[in-house]
């Protein structure tokens, strides 16, 4: 005989939620004989001040014992996973660390599910493992019924008006099992994971500060990449560049004779060759300098101020470096808004200061140029602004009509 696929799945999950259920009794009344023996004993015996303090420390250290049972019965039997919060940094003394944990709201959450709701969830777990073996000798009534002796059958059963209303209840409460067993046992599943685990607020922040993780990784593997490609521009493409350039700056030296056509053609390529070289130079520089690595954000903003067509004045003020993160975006930040002032601002000088505060690093970029730029109807400021809240900066342009422009950028170290 063949059980249908459905029939064998919905038996398969009624017995393993019957056995979740039954695992759960005990655990759950595991504080009843020790606040009752508390309760007991002050009443009767008046001996409360003892009493007392015993039972709630014996409930205190019982509680992160079972909140462990719990969490093992849950993933073995249900495989239902509690998370565990976030543990509360250590201390150094013993009982710090308990007062610690005594005001820690997850401590007040598991000893309310384990001394209040506990006994409730293993009363309802009885009653619905009870329901089983009732269901079952209703159903079967009948048979058992017929097989006593007559005299016994008619002097207890009324055979015609009792049993089969007997039987057919069994049946129904048969039926409504394993709904019953679902049920208490999701309703449990769930009372465990609000009270056992992280609360929604810690879970929100271990989310924000995953997906801040996440953001620094990835920004850390753009950087990282934009430097891999700087070196093998740099190391490979741009030295084939200069070799093409002396071989035929070497060819028009070495070569008087040539025809006028040959030498014109070979001069135009050694005009392009060092036209492309300088163009990649620039490309190379605005991936990543390679001083920015070596020798730090002053070095290599002094090299921008010196490549500016206008006169800069840099002052940097940094008694430690940033993480490479900070730097090139800072370097960035700086480049961009000296490439504005060049292209838009008419300016005539320009000031650059580059300071610490706190854990804050904090560039000013100011120029005497007629002003009147926003943010918000170009495409350079605004994606210096989107690159500055990469790394959670923050960055604010001042520029009224007339002048001067003053773009401020707040970039968090966080060390």
């Amino acid at each position: 005989m063949t059980i249908p696929p459905g029939l064998r799945r919905s038996v398969l999950r009624a017995r393993r939620d019957a056995g979740f259920l039954a695992a759960g009794v005990l655990p759950h009344l595991g504080l009843v004989p020790v606040w009752s023996w508390g309760l007991t004993t002050s009443v009767e015996a008046g001996h409360w001040p003892l009493a007392l303090p015993v039972s709630a420390a014996v409930i205190l250290l019982c509680v992160p014992v079972l909140t462990a049972v719990q969490r093992a019965r849950h993933r073995a039997l249900l495989g239902v996973f509690l998370p565990r919060p976030t543990p509360a940094p250590e201390r150094r003394w013993w009982w710090a660390a308990a007062g610690r944990w005594l005001r820690a709201p997850r401590t007040w959450r598991q000893l309310g599910y384990h001394l209040l709701l506990g006994p409730v969830l293993a009363v309802s777990e009885l009653l619905v493992l009870m329901a089983l073996p009732v269901g079952l000798a209703g159903a079967t009534c009948s048979a058992w019924a017929w097989a006593l002796p007559v005299e016994v059958r008619q002097e207890w059963f009324g055979v015609t008006t009792q049993l089969p209303g007997w039987t057919l209840g069994g049946l129904v409460l048969l039926c409504a099992v394993p709904r019953a067993l679902g049920a208490v046992a999701r309703g449990e599943s769930r009372a465990a994971t609000a009270l056992l685990g992280p609360s929604p607020a810690q879970q929100l922040r271990e989310r924000v500060d995953e997906l801040d993780q996440s953001r620094t990784d990835l920004i850390e593997a753009v950087d990282a990449e934009r430097r891999r490609i700087e070196r093998d521009l740099h190391d490979g493409t741009q030295q084939r560049l200069v070799s093409l350039a002396v071989n035929l700056g070497l060819a028009m030296a070495t070569q008087p004779d040539l025809p006028a056509g040959a030498r014109e053609a070979l001069a135009g390529a050694h005009l392009e060759a060092k036209l492309a070289i300088e163009e990649l130079n620039d490309l190379v520089r605005g991936l990543h300098p390679a001083v920015l690595d070596d020798r730090g954000l002053d070095a290599a903003l002094s090299g921008l101020a010196d490549r500016a067509p206008l006169p800069v004045r840099l002052r940097v003020d940094l008694a430690e470096r940033a993480a490479p993160a900070v730097e090139s975006v800072a370097y960035f930040v700086v480049s961009e808004a000296l490439a504005n002032v060049t292209k838009h601002a008419r300016a005539t000088r320009a000031d650059v200061t580059v300071r610490r505060v706190g854990k804050v690093l904090r560039l000013n970029i100011t120029d005497d140029g007629r002003g009147g730029a926003d943010a918000r109807t170009g495409t350079g400021l605004n994606g210096l602004a989107k690159r500055v809240g990469s790394i959670d900066g923050t960055l604010k342009v001042s520029s009224p009509v007339g002048g001067p422009t003053t773009v401020t950028a707040e970039l968090p170290c966080g060390r």
